[in-house]
């Protein structure tokens, strides 16, 4: 009878979603639906206008330039050195390595995110300003236990429905526990060294864990890995090389299973 009560209450928690799937209206579906998506695997919920963008500009390393339609700003990965044209509303940081943050951010910025706690533990981050929502999901450096857990953190961008997920440092595959906590990425963007973090077999692993629409390559060094990397996806991704550092993202324009080489900013 216990079981069968506990069955009851799965079910109808199923078919609550379900109908919130089917009757949410566009204008209040926001997010990546982490729990839903995972809990009811081929169902979107309702989406906002098509006509929306989100603006991505890769200005070396590991950062991006993130511009969204309502002009909210961010930089990911700041280091200090990849400053982008203007001063960002929120910087993130992934992890503590020397090249990926600074202690020095510009007192202007109005938000900054580190991916690790400083003093020990875990960091959480869940913000929002006007049309962006930007939240962590904490992972680990070099195993996944001892001084090194929960250093990194994948940062996850909400915004003009269309979820962006920074790998940062990322050491190790990922848990349904990681992928949960994610939810439906839309486009992902990738450490490809191949040695400070992930083998590139096992970040595509990764890639192909998490399922975005787009990957974007970033922290390579010289042109050597990322060329590896691009004829390892280009076995069953598109692979596409752009001129410039900027591209300009909405649900419609959304390509399937690209990889787009930015060229690094000037900034």
């Amino acid at each position: 009878m216990r079981k069968s009560r506990g069955f009851t209450r799965f079910a109808c928690g199923l078919l609550t979603l379900l109908g919130l799937a089917m009757a949410t209206p566009p204008a209040e579906a926001r997010g990546c639906f982490p729990i839903a998506e995972r809990l009811l695997p081929g169902v979107r919920l309702a989406s906002l206008p098509d006509g929306a963008t989100v603006g991505l500009t890769y200005l070396g390393h590991s950062s991006f330039w993130i511009e969204t339609t309502g002009g909210t700003t961010v930089i990911t990965d700041f280091n200090g050195h990849h400053t982008g044209p203007a001063l960002p509303d929120i910087v993130t940081m992934n992890n503590a390595h020397s090249t990926h943050f600074t202690t020095l951010p510009d007192p202007g910025i109005r938000h900054v995110l580190r991916g690790w706690k400083p003093e020990g533990g875990v960091a959480e981050h869940d913000l929002e300003l006007e049309d962006l929502r930007i939240r962590n999901v904490p992972t680990s450096v070099h195993g996944r236990s001892g001084a090194q857990a929960n250093s990194n953190s994948i940062f996850v961008f909400e915004v003009e429905d269309l979820c962006i997920a920074h790998l940062g440092h990322l050491h190790h595959v990922l848990t349904d526990m990681h992928l949960g906590e994610l939810g439906v990425i839309d486009i992902l963007l990738v450490p490809v060294d191949g040695s400070y973090t992930l083998a590139q077999a096992a970040m595509k692993e990764v890639i192909e864990q998490i399922r975005p629409s787009v990957v974007i390559p970033m922290h390579y060094f010289g042109t050597a890995s990322l060329d590896r990397f691009l004829a390892l996806m280009g076995e069953d991704w598109d692979v596409v090389t752009f001129a410039g550092s900027s591209l300009a993202y909405s649900r419609i324009t959304l390509p399937q299973r690209q990889v787009a080489v930015l060229q690094p900013g000037r900034w």
